[in-house]
C-alpha cells in the first residue's frame, strides 16, 4: 500500500506536536493500552504509535441497537469500523482500513477459514499490470512482519467459494481509519489478534450497504484529517478550522522549500554552476509495500 500525499502530508501536521515535545521531553509517549507490542511466536509485534490511536480509532466495547446475533461480525465501510456483536445489546468494535477491494462485497458470509501469519501470493493479473510492485514477490510471501496480511487473517466464503474478502492485519498503522489504493479490511495486528481469537470457523459476516450504514450510524462526514466523523455543526466547524491548520503548514512548507531552493541556486553560482546545470536534492525513494488484493491468493 502506498499512502496518498495528503495523508501523508496530514500525518506529518499531526506529528508536529509530538516533534515539537521532543525537543523539551526526551522520553517518548508511552503506549496505548491494548495497543502495546507484543511477541507473537517468533514475531514481535511493535506498539502502534499513540499518534493512529485516537478518538474512536480504537478498540472498544459499545452499545449495539442491531439485530444481528452474538457472534456475528458486522463490517461497515462506510465508517470504517467492525463490529463484533456480543450478548446483551453490546459488541466490540474495532477501527478498520478499507482498500479498493474491500468495498466490493456487500451481504452476507461466513468465516470459511482462519489463518495465522498466512502466506500470501500476488496473481498474475495484478504482477501484469503493476510489475513494479509485484514482480518481486510472484513467489508470494511467507507469513512474517512483512506480510500485508499481517499477523492473522480471516476468509470470507458464500456459497461454499471462497469470496476473495479478506478480514486480515497490518504493520500499516497510519492506514487504519482511512482508506487505501489496495487491500480487503485491514486491522491493527493487536485488533486483529483479538478478533481472531474470539470468531469461530463458520462465523457470519454482515457487510452493510451504504443504506444500511446510513441507518445504524447517520449522516457522516469525512474531516479534514481524512477521518470519517458524525455529521455535526460542531464537527463542521472544527473542519473548517483544520483546514486553515493544514493550509497554514503548506505555506509555511512552500516557503521553506522557496528558501532552500534559492540556497541551492547561490551555492552553485559560487561555484560556477549555471542554473540550470545545478544538482538537485535527491529525492526520497518511494515507499512501496505489496497489497492486499480481491483476487490475491493465501494459503
Amino acid at each position: 500500500m502506498q499512502l496518498s500525499a495528503t495523508f501523508a502530508r496530514i500525518l506529518a501536521i499531526l506529528a508536529l506536536p509530538l516533534l515539537s515535545a521532543c525537543v523539551t521531553t526526551p522520553q517518548q509517549s508511552a503506549p496505548v493500552a491494548g495497543y502495546e507490542g507484543m511477541q507473537d511466536g517468533e514475531f514481535f509485534i511493535q506498539p502502534v504509535p499513540p499518534l493512529h490511536v485516537h478518538g474512536d480509532n480504537r478498540r472498544a466495547e459499545v452499545d449495539y441497537a442491531g439485530d444481528e446475533k452474538p457472534g456475528t461480525i458486522v463490517v461497515d465501510t462506510y465508517v470504517r469500523k467492525l463490529y463484533l456483536v456480543l450478548e446483551g445489546g453490546r459488541a466490540i468494535r474495532y477501527p478498520i482500513a478499507v482498500g479498493r477491494e474491500g468495498t466490493s462485497f456487500r451481504g452476507n458470509g461466513v468465516i470459511g477459514r482462519k489463518e495465522e501469519w498466512p502466506h500470501w501470493q500476488p496473481t498474475a493479473n495484478m504482477i501484469r499490470t503493476r510489475p513494479d510492485l509485484y514482480a518481486d514477490y510472484a513467489a508470494g510471501l511467507p507469513g512474517g512482519l512483512i506480510n500485508p496480511l499481517g499477523a492473522r487473517a480471516m476468509y470470507l466464503y458464500r456459497n461454499g467459494k471462497d469470496s476473495m474478502f479478506r478480514i486480515h492485519g497490518t504493520r500499516e498503522t497510519a492506514s487504519i481509519g482511512h482508506t487505501s489504493s489496495a487491500g480487503c479490511i485491514r486491522l491493527f495486528n493487536q485488533d486483529v489478534i483479538d478478533l481472531y481469537s474470539r470468531v469461530n470457523t463458520g462465523a457470519r459476516v454482515k457487510v452493510r450497504t451504504e443504506a444500511e450504514s446510513l441507518k445504524a450510524e447517520g449522516p457522516r462526514i469525512i474531516d479534514a484529517w481524512e477521518h470519517v466523523v458524525p455529521d455535526t455543526p460542531e464537527n463542521r466547524a472544527k473542519m473548517e478550522k483544520d483546514l486553515e491548520t493544514i493550509a497554514a503548514y503548506e505555506e509555511k512548507k512552500r516557503l521553506a522549500a522557496e528558501k532552500a531552493d534559492k540556497k541551492r541556486l547561490a551555492a552553485c553560482e559560487k561555484q560556477g554552476i549555471a542554473a540550470k546545470d545545478c544538482p538537485l536534492p535527491e529525492a526520497e525513494a518511494a515507499a512501496v509495500t505489496a497489497g492486499t488484493s480481491d483476487a490475491a491468493t493465501s494459503g
